[in-house]
C-alpha cells in the first residue's frame, strides 16, 4: 500500500495514499482496535448523516456571521452534503470504542470534509480552523447524538410503532365477540374476548408512544455553541441560534439551542431518558411476543388457541415442526435493548465535571436500540399479528369445561360452594354446567344464562 505523510500537533503520520482522512483519524485508527464496530455500520448511518448536517450548518452559520468566507463555505457545505447523502461512509473507519469525547470521530469528519472541499475548490481548507470553526468535539458529539436519534426516531421507530398499533387495532375489530379462556398466573381464569386482550396490548403501546414522543422532543435542544466546556469560547454569541436555523432547513427537524450548555456537555440525561422509554417499549413488545408464543403453543399439547403463520421449518431433525420464529426474534431484540439501556445508564453517570466521557458508547447503544425496535415492529405487525388464525374449536372446548366460570355463581351459592363445584368439575373433567346443575339443583337453562362466557366478559353484576 502506498502512503502519504500527514502532520498534526504530535508530528508526522503515515496515511494510506487514497484515504480521505488525515493524521488524527489515522492515529485513532491505529490506537482503537477494540470491537471493529464502526459508526456507519450497522446502526450508525444516521450518526454520520448527523455529522454532515452539523458541518454544513456550522459552515452556513459562520458564513452568515462573516467568520468564514463564501469561497471556503461553499465547498465545505457541498462536501458536507455528500457526507449527509452517504457517499463517503467508508471514509469513517473508526471503532466506536475510542476517546470518550468522540474527538476522533469529530476530527474524522473534519478531515474528510476538508480534504473533499480542498480538492473541489483548489483552496487550502483546514480541518480545524475552517471545518471545525466555532465548534469543539465536546459540543459536536452530543449534538450528533441528538440529531441522529431524532432522524431515526422520526424516520423509523415512531412510524413503525404506528404500524404495529394499527395492525392490532385491525385485528381487534376482526376478533370482536370471539371469547376465550382468560389466564392469570398462567392458570385458567374468567373468560375474555380476544379483542379485549388485544386492547390491552394496544393501550400499552399507546402509553409507550406518549413517553417516547416526550423523550424524543427533549432531543430537539442542541448543545452546539457551548464549544469546549459550555462557555462558548471561540464561538460567536449568535452562532447557536443561526446553527439551529440551518439544521432545521437541511434536515426538516425542529431543533433549538439548549437552555444550558453546561448541562448539555456534562450530561447525557436526554439520551438516558429516551433509552429508558425505549426499554419500556421493549418490555411491552416482549410481553406481546410471549403472549403470542403461549397462545400458539402446541399444536396438540399446548394451549393451541391461535396458529401463527408457518414461515419456515422449525427443526433440523424433527419433521413437520414449526416454531413461532417472529415473536422469538422480536423478544431477543428486546432483550438486547434492555442491555443497551444498562450501558447507557452506566455511561450517563460519567459526566465528570464539564464533560461526559462515554459519548460514543451512548450514541452506539441508543441508535442500536432505536433501529432494533424500529425494524422489529413491522415484522411483529405483518408476520404475526396480522396473519395469526384463531383455533375456534380449541377455545370453545376449553371454555365449556372451564370450572372458573362458577365464579359468576358466588353471589347466589357462596364462594365455598362454588369452590367445591369447581374442584369436582376439575376432578371429573366435566362441563361446569353439568356439575353445577347436579350440586345446586338450578336448571341448565338458568345456568347457561348465568355462565354464558360472552356475557361474563362484560363484567359487572348480571340481572
Amino acid at each position: 500500500m502506498k502512503y502519504r505523510i500527514e502532520k498534526d500537533s504530535l508530528g508526522d503520520v503515515k496515511v494510506p495514499q487514497k484515504a480521505l482522512w488525515g493524521a488524527q483519524t489515522q492515529r485513532a485508527l491505529d490506537n482503537f482496535t477494540i470491537s471493529g464496530i464502526k459508526f456507519a455500520f450497522p446502526f450508525g448511518r444516521s450518526f454520520i448523516e448527523a455529522l454532515g448536517i452539523i458541518k454544513f450548518s456550522a459552515a452556513a452559520a459562520n458564513q452568515k456571521l462573516k467568520l468564514l468566507s463564501a469561497k471556503k463555505a461553499a465547498p465545505i457545505k457541498a462536501a458536507s452534503k455528500d457526507v449527509i447523502k452517504g457517499l463517503y461512509d467508508d471514509a469513517f473507519p473508526l471503532d466506536v470504542f475510542q476517546t470518550g469525547s468522540g474527538t476522533s470521530t469529530n476530527m474524522n469528519a473534519n478531515e474528510v470534509i476538508a480534504n473533499l472541499a480542498s480538492k473541489a475548490s483548489k483552496l487550502s481548507i483546514d480541518a480545524n480552523d475552517d471545518v471545525n470553526m466555532s465548534q469543539s468535539s465536546n459540543d459536536v458529539i452530543p449534538t450528533a447524538i441528538c440529531i441522529s436519534a431524532l432522524i431515526d426516531m422520526h424516520r423509523l421507530l415512531l412510524p413503525n410503532l404506528d404500524i404495529l398499533i394499527k395492525s392490532i387495532d385491525t385485528k381487534m375489530l376482526k376478533l370482536k365477540g370471539k371469547v376465550k379462556t382468560g389466564r392469570t398466573h398462567l392458570m385458567d381464569a374468567m373468560p375474555i374476548e380476544f379483542s379485549q386482550e388485544l386492547s390491552g396490548w394496544k393501550a400499552q403501546l399507546e402509553a409507550s408512544k406518549r413517553s417516547l414522543v416526550t423523550a424524543t422532543n427533549r432531543m430537539n435542544e442542541l448543545s452546539q455553541g457551548g464549544t469546549a466546556i459550555g462557555t462558548g469560547i471561540n464561538s460567536h454569541k449568535d452562532f447557536s441560534k443561526n446553527f439551529c436555523i440551518q439544521v432545521n432547513q437541511v434536515s426538516k427537524l425542529k431543533t433549538k439551542p439548549a437552555k444550558n450548555f453546561f448541562q448539555g456537555l456534562s450530561s447525557v440525561d436526554n439520551a438516558v431518558e429516551l433509552s429508558s422509554a425505549l426499554k419500556n417499549l421493549s418490555i411491552v413488545l416482549m410481553k406481546i411476543s410471549n403472549d403470542l408464543r403461549w397462545m400458539n403453543s402446541g399444536p396438540l399439547t399446548g394451549l393451541g388457541e391461535i396458529e401463527l403463520e408457518a414461515l419456515q421449518p422449525g427443526s433440523s431433525i424433527m419433521p413437520g415442526k414449526v416454531n413461532p420464529v417472529i415473536p422469538e426474534a422480536v423478544a431477543m431484540a428486546c432483550a438486547d435493548v434492555i442491555g443497551n439501556d444498562t450501558s447507557i445508564t452506566v455511561a450517563g453517570q460519567s459526566g465528570n465535571f464539564q464533560l461526559n466521557v462515554m459519548l460514543p458508547v451512548v450514541a452506539y447503544n441508543l441508535l442500536k436500540s432505536i433501529n432494533l425496535l424500529g425494524n422489529a415492529m413491522p415484522l411483529l405487525a405483518n408476520k404475526a399479528i396480522k396473519t395469526f388464525k384463531v383455533n375456534t374449536k380449541n377455545i370453545d372446548e376449553s371454555l365449556s369445561k372451564n370450572p372458573i366460570l362458577v365464579t359468576a355463581l358466588n353471589r347466589i351459592i357462596g364462594y365455598s360452594k362454588a369452590a367445591a363445584i369447581a374442584k369436582k368439575a376439575y376432578k371429573e373433567n366435566k362441563p361446569i354446567i353439568d356439575i353445577a346443575h347436579e350440586e345446586t339443583g338450578m336448571s341448565k337453562a338458568e345456568l347457561k344464562k348465568l355462565l354464558n362466557p360472552s356475557k361474563l366478559t362484560k363484567g359487572g353484576i348480571s340481572d
